[in-house]
């Protein structure tokens, strides 16, 4: 760790996109004023400083390396902040004692740490720090590429061996996750790790006990990044444990009355029903396993949600389309819960954007913004902010152009 000693920081990343993460946490949950943050890996805490001074968190700052702490607690004073953030020496894949205790904290965090005891691990044994309701956010190198070169796995395969966004996802909501955002970290995050990093390693003393090995590792993984940086790249996740009070799974062949009744009783007319059927119908149209329902109590279906294929300019992408929910269960968070299932479903699935047409006050929370700002736009006139759009899959530029919907919306 010499040689890292004194770098601002210790993986990819900038103040830019820790302001970034904070928002999609804030946006997804609903941190209080002065959140109980848990920064796990946190190096010389670039982090740290940043959410206790512009989230008015407090913060618990926990690494292995005595050093790195001394450098938080330092900078940590002179910013006045020496009272909001407390540093903890502790290994983060074995957290215990009074500081770690179950439902802890509103906000876990960790960038660029995950790495260290794998993405698995860190998502089982952090979930249950989280008080209800709480955010954690994680960032995971993946790969960027469909195909990565053989020269790209070489490096990555016998280390670390990366998986995809989809993936990713998968193993979110196989630990019992809502992906609530996911956010591919810029180039320029990488410029300001490797950087500093590789002016430490040209004037670094090479005779120094274990330098030369450090030096030829820190070589190579600038040289593969400079080589093969399209391929792999560190994403931001924002994951939030799943609504225990819904169960949310694929529909099945013997829900289909049930879903056929709660959209009929949760819409004016039986235009939503008969909708859902006419797309049934359409084998180019229907995407298998994003018909979602969430369970009442009783194991009767209390809520609907349909993901079906539509095309930008003839490039595939999804609409959402319709959320239903029983009259009875309403605003008690069951259309919410299918949503954010559906939408992993996708996620997993490997889509890239979800398209909406819906209550621009009501869809935001799941990372909606306007389709307009993307250069996306209906066939059709409908109010700027209501036709929405979800980019699930930012390691690909989304496509621009006019909606195809299938024929069954008549539009």
């Amino acid at each position: 760790m010499t040689l890292h000693r004194g770098l601002p920081r210790q993986s990819p990343g900038s103040d830019a996109t820790t302001r970034r993460l904070l928002s999609l946490a804030s946006l997804a949950g609903q941190l209080p004023e002065q959140p109980r943050v848990l920064d796990l890996g946190c190096g010389p805490g670039r982090a740290a400083l940043l959410l206790a001074a512009e989230s008015g968190a407090r913060v618990t700052a926990v690494d292995l390396y005595e050093p790195f702490l001394d450098e938080l607690r330092e900078a940590a004073a002179a910013r006045g902040l020496g009272d909001s953030i407390r540093t903890v020496n502790a290994d983060m894949g074995t957290l215990e004692g009074p500081a770690f205790e179950d439902g802890s904290y509103d906000l876990v965090w960790a960038e660029g740490a995950a790495y260290n005891i794998g993405f698995d691990t860190a998502l089982e044994r952090w979930k249950r720090l989280l008080a209800p309701g709480g955010v954690l956010v994680v960032s995971e190198v993946e790969w960027t590429a469909e195909r990565p070169s053989e020269g790209v796995r070489a490096f990555w395969d016998p280390q670390y061996p990366l998986r995809t966004r989809a993936a990713n996802a998968a193993a979110a909501v196989a630990a019992g996750y809502d992906v609530l955002a996911a956010f591919l970290q810029p180039e320029s995050d990488w410029d300001e790790y490797y950087g500093p990093l590789g002016e430490r390693n040209e004037s670094a003393d090479p005779t120094a006990p274990g330098m030369p090995e450090a030096l030829a590792r820190t070589r190579e993984e600038i040289e593969v990044r400079r080589e093969h940086g399209t391929e792999y790249g560190y994403t931001g996740y924002v994951l939030r444990p799943a609504d225990p009070r819904w169960r949310t799974r694929p529909e099945t062949a013997a829900d289909v009355p049930a879903v056929h009744a709660v959209n009929v009783a949760a819409f004016p007319t039986e235009g939503e029903a008969d909708l859902v059927e006419a797309l049934r119908k359409d084998s180019g149209a229907w995407l298998d396993g994003l018909s979602y329902v969430a369970e009442a109590p009783d194991g009767s279906v209390a809520a609907y949600a349909l993901i079906t294929r539509c095309h930008v300019d003839g490039v595939p992408a999804t609409a959402l389309a319709p959320v239903a929910v029983s009259p009875e269960f309403q605003r008690q968070g069951a259309g919410a819960a299918v949503t954010r299932a559906v939408l992993d479903a996708a996620r997993v699935a490997g889509e890239r954007l979800v398209l909406v047409l819906g209550h621009p006050e009501y869809y935001p929370k799941f990372g909606f913004t306007p389709a307009s700002a993307l250069g996306v736009r209906p066939g059709f006139e409908v109010p700027d902010e209501a036709m929405m759009a979800l980019v699930l899959d930012d390691a690909a530029v989304p496509p621009l152009g006019e909606i195809q919907y299938p024929s069954a919306f008549g539009v």
